[in-house]
């Protein structure tokens, strides 16, 4: 029987006249996978104590499909192997946590458990946690706190070389990988055996104990089945039965990082951007490289002076440090409106948005006066304008955006400019039809391609481009009637045919008044009649 004194807070034990040293790992520590390591390397010798409210928490999460909890029990795996071959002791000791503190887990709760447990026994906490570390320092506690070390190789880095956009691991699958770049890529395959289930989630547990570890390392979102984590360059999403069939990994990393004038962007683009583009979308399919381009545009705000802010979910743009990245899964909608406002940045990135409210905080921090930079999935220009159509007031759509940049394989492949006028839109004849309408037009020719305006309760996008190039010239039908009226003035006024006919002519008129209502009907233009 071991028996276990404190003495001078050392826990010693009198068998053999050997002095242990108990270490008490928190949550923190364990899902990190440090305590292992540090056994490995020398560093911790004597008794681990696992407390139960570790176990508890680990099992909580692991229950709920985490990746967190999955990566702690591997941990405690470890260490109980290290024991088996003689290296440290590992127990489980102290009480399972009450009901109480398990609500209270993400108040502390739980880490004051394990705090006063390690005061009770004398022994080093080790924990990841920095406030943590500081409560502990302040009761007197001898305290290991493992910061956030160097970056080491991961074996999912492995798969990538510079060609690599991502890469994709499955259990019972051979590896595959994305090579090229955006818009001209293919799937090779970049091993010659299937993947194991152990395979994977050794690689999906090793990803999760490094975001914890390093400073550049975020789990941004883990929900039951399914992990994202951006690690430096990489955005890593990991799923896990029962949401997919199998155990897998994808890993997804820029192959080029692009400063603004890579792109060879025109000048009155470049000037636009400059001094008056404020509203901004960039649009494009997924993988086109939206957010590559909106990462260059960010740092060239900030290069010109600019405050520029992002919001992203996951943060994945590789920026300077002088460009703040908030995480929309870290705070509310509410909470990135206020410190947005407060804040008052030059221009704000919001990448990637989705939903109604990203729209909508969009449209507030815009009409607030921040200049707004949104990204967004559309496969043509226009989709990225009729996005906003039903979410805010049609006539509030040129205030939030005036310019669209589209990007296709990688290019700008379109720009429009969006702005308001009062017409009669085209295709509609009656003079008091004239209503409010949006204009999308090609920023570096002029053309107006789309026209957005309501008519009676709906909202109508209209291509004129089209409409126009379907249609036959007003001018032909003009000369069509001047050969049978001559005499007849014929003029054109916002393409509407108007005939001016002298009352000495009425006679000669009535008689091919038929022929000018079917020219009228088949060629579908206006003719309207004006008698002097």
């Amino acid at each position: 029987m071991l028996l276990f004194i404190d003495v001078g807070g050392l826990v010693v034990s009198l068998v053999a006249g050997v002095s242990e040293e108990v270490f008490v790992p928190d949550t923190s520590a364990v899902v990190a996978g440090v305590v292992s390591r540090m056994v490995e390397r020398g560093e911790v010798r004597g008794r681990i104590i696992i407390h139960r409210a570790v176990l508890a928490e680990l099992e909580h999460q692991a229950n709920q499909g985490r990746a967190t909890g999955f990566a702690g029990l591997d941990e405690v795996r470890r260490l109980r192997e290290l024991a088996s071959r003689g290296i440290v002791s590992v127990e489980v000791a102290g009480e399972r946590p009450r009901l109480h503190e398990i609500r209270g887990a993400g108040y502390g709760a739980i880490d004051a458990v394990i705090r006063d447990y390690a005061y009770s026994v004398g022994g080093v906490l080790i924990t990841g946690d920095r406030v943590q570390a500081l409560v502990a320092e302040a009761m007197g506690l001898r305290v290991i706190y493992v910061s956030p070390t160097r970056v080491r190789r991961l074996r999912i880095e492995e798969f990538f070389d510079e060609t690599t956009m991502s890469v994709h691991l499955k259990e019972g699958v051979v590896p595959v990988a994305k090579k090229g770049r955006p818009g001209d890529w293919e799937y090779v395959a970049i091993g010659e055996h299937a993947l194991s289930r152990a395979e994977v989630e050794e690689i999906a547990r090793e990803i999760v104990e490094e975001a914890r570890r390093r400073s550049d390392g975020f789990i941004e979102i883990d929900r039951a089945g399914s992990t994202i984590v951006q690690l430096g360059v990489y955005r890593i999403v990991i799923t896990r039965p029962p949401l997919s069939d199998g155990w897998e990994v994808t890993a997804v990393r820029p192959v080029k990082r692009l400063h603004l004038e890579d792109y060879g962007l025109p000048s009155k683009l470049v000037k636009r951007l400059e001094e008056r583009a404020e509203g901004i979308l960039i649009a494009g399919a997924p993988g086109m490289g939206k957010t590559t381009f909106a990462q260059a545009l960010a740092e060239y705000y900030m290069r010109l002076g600019r405050i520029v802010k992002t919001i992203e979910s996951p943060r994945d743009m590789v920026l300077p440090a002088e460009v703040t990245q908030y995480s929309k899964n870290y705070a509310d909608i509410d909470e990135l409106h206020d410190i947005l406002l407060l804040s008052r940045p030059d221009y704000t990135v919001f990448d990637e948005m989705r939903g109604d409210a990203d729209f909508r905080l969009y449209a507030d921090l815009r009409l607030a006066g921040i200049g707004m930079i949104g990204v967004v999935h559309a496969t043509t220009p226009i989709d990225a304008v009729q996005r906003f159509i039903g979410r805010v007031e049609l006539g509030v759509i040129p205030s939030l955006i005036d310019t669209v940049i589209f990007i296709r394989n990688g290019y700008v492949d379109k720009v429009y400019e969006v702005k308001m006028t009062v017409k009669l839109p085209t295709g509609l004849r009656e003079a008091e039809l004239a209503r409010p309408v949006i204009e999308v037009r090609d920023f570096l020719s002029g053309e107006l391609e789309y026209e957005i305006y309501t008519f009676g309760e709906q909202t109508v996008v209209v291509p004129v481009k089209r409409y126009r190039a379907a249609a036959p010239s007003v001018e032909k039908v003009a000369r069509l009637i001047e050969k049978m009226l001559p005499g007849v003035e014929i003029s054109v006024e916002d393409s509407t045919i108007i005939l001016t006919i002298p009352r000495n002519m009425i006679k000669a008129f009535n008689k091919k008044i038929k022929r000018i209502r079917k020219l009228e009907s088949k060629y579908n233009v206006a003719i309207k009649l004006r008698f002097i």
